[in-house]
């Protein structure tokens, strides 16, 4: 028995001792700048740089993704032989050592991953370029464009950096097939990714995905469209493709060559070569320079509502301005920008038009009942309505609450007016909104995940006046007249209503 354990005893003391001799997992020590190169099928190749290093055993640094700024790194720590962060984004990279090169492994939240090797370079990769001259401030006259909110179809929320020219044209015939044509649906506005660089006398180029720019827009033309672009007053833009820094003129000359109707022009790497306080010049540039194109531009800055753009959108010729930064297609995201406008009411009008981001109406992420409390809000705020779906599928409800022509001409009202909140009560608000023949518009919203009563009088929501008519937009019908709402909303639900006053109508 005494030598059965002493047997044991030998053993587990060699079996420590080896433990305590194997090498133990421990963070890489990285300092440096690192390349990462993404090649795209269509002809582009994309730059993402790492910037790591590690301070008393503490790693720290930042990544820079394609046309963007320094984002940085979040939670570093080991799991086996990679070295693990995050950032922002809700991107995860796994990092290890591969000679001088990381191997690298980057994981886009719940859309995908990808794999590479990134090579060293210098510090100096990741110097912006130099600021260029901007304009002196001055006022641009309006371009009389936009005199309602404008209507159409975006490419970013629903394909992101897959839009082609096929995906355009399909959807263009789609436009009109589903009948949003005949509702007021009328730009097909291309977003990011179609950029290739530029040619010898830099004019910017379409890359493989895009292969004649002047025969897709005079198809969209055809169809009785208009065909929208998309650029930043940065070298690159949001997806690390060309921007019109320093291209201005050239760049809005091309586009009217092409027949191009519409530019969003998105700030992106801009921020990291000019201060906030360059905002309105840097748009202003290329406001002049459309202007001076030879063709009516309808011009959207995106600039996700910094510098107080409503205060100086009108006067660089804007027609709408982004106030907020990107939506996502779920309630939390659609709920937090869009019941937080009112402020913004006074600076809405013909021609200016506050834009809280494009429409995830039939992207899948949210119910039908919150799609139409989106769709029903942003046409209340008098926002643009730019589809964000893929429109040659879209299910009949999704089609019913774009294509809904009574919701539609509250948007549309020629007087331009944004909905303001009247009151707010236990989840429920109430907005109302002034309309060109001198009735009202009011949204009855529930903002809480079950149903919820509400009741009150017109006197309640600041309508003055006895109603001489009640029509529920949602269910297309005439309803009794009362002198108030009373009745259940369902969970993030809307009951729209639009009513018509005694003596106030036209």
């Amino acid at each position: 028995m005494k030598s059965s354990l002493k047997a044991f005893l030998a053993c587990a003391l060699a079996l420590g001792a080896l433990l305590l001799a194997a090498p133990r997992a421990r963070a890489a020590e990285f300092n440096g700048v690192w390349r990462l190169d993404d090649v795209k099928p269509w002809g582009v190749t994309l730059h993402t740089f790492i910037a790591l290093h590690t301070k008393g055993g503490v790693l720290e640094g930042a990544v820079y993704p394609n046309g963007s700024g320094d984002v940085p790194i979040r939670s570093p720590h080991v799991e086996g032989a990679d070295t693990v962060f995050g950032m922002d984004w809700g991107w995860t990279f796994h990092v290890r050592p591969d000679g001088g090169n990381l191997r690298v492994k980057v994981i886009y939240g719940d859309s995908g991953s990808s794999e590479g090797v990134a090579v060293p370079v210098g510090e100096d990769a990741l110097k912006p370029l130099p600021a260029l001259p901007l304009p002196a401030l001055r006022s641009i006259p309006d371009n009389g464009l936009a005199r309602t909110p404008p209507m159409g179809w975006n490419s970013w929320n629903h394909f992101a950096e897959h839009v082609d020219e096929r995906v355009v044209r399909e959807t263009a015939d789609a436009m009109v097939s589903s009948g949003m044509a005949a509702a007021g649906y009328l730009y097909i506005n291309i977003d990011d990714t179609w950029e290739a660089g530029r040619d010898a006398k830099g004019e910017i180029q379409t890359n493989a995905k895009f292969g004649d720019m002047k025969a897709l827009a005079d198809y969209v033309h055809a169809k009785g469209l208009k065909l929208g672009i998309y650029s930043s007053p940065g070298p690159l833009t949001c997806g690390g493709y060309t921007g019109s820094y320093g291209h201005e003129e050239q760049d809005a000359k091309t586009y009217a060559s092409w027949g191009i109707d519409y530019l969003k022009y998105d700030w992106c790497s801009a921020g990291h070569i000019y201060p906030e306080s360059a905002l309105r010049a840097g748009y202003q540039k290329m406001g002049e320079a459309l202007q001076a194109s030879g063709r009516p531009i309808v011009y959207s800055l995106c600039e996700y509502g910094m510098g107080d753009v409503w205060t100086w959108g009108p006067l660089v010729s804007g027609n709408l301005w982004r106030t907020t930064g990107d939506i996502s297609d779920n309630w939390k995201s659609m709920d937090s920008i869009g019941f937080n406008q009112g402020k913004l009411a006074p600076f809405a009008g013909p021609g200016h038009w506050n834009d809280p981001d494009m429409l995830e109406v039939g992207n899948g992420g949210m119910t039908p009942t919150e799609y139409r409390t989106h769709f029903s809000l942003w046409c209340m705020l008098a926002a643009p309505l730019m589809a964000g779906n893929d429109l040659r599928s879209m299910s009949p409800e999704t089609r019913d609450i774009l294509t809904n022509r009574e919701v539609i001409a509250i948007d549309q009202d020629s007087l331009g007016h944004e909905a303001t909140r009247a009151f707010a009560s236990n989840g429920i608000e109430v907005f109302t909104k002034a309309l060109s023949d001198g009735s009202v518009a009011l949204g009855v919203f529930n903002r809480n995940g079950g149903e919820a009563p509400a009741s009150f009088t017109w006197a309640d929501a600041g309508i003055p006046g006895k109603a001489a008519g009640v029509r529920d937009l949602w269910q297309n019908a005439d309803i009794p007249e009362t002198d108030g709402f009373k009745g259940t909303v369902p969970g993030h639900g809307v009951v729209m209503l639009r009513i018509k006053l005694e003596g106030q109508v036209k």
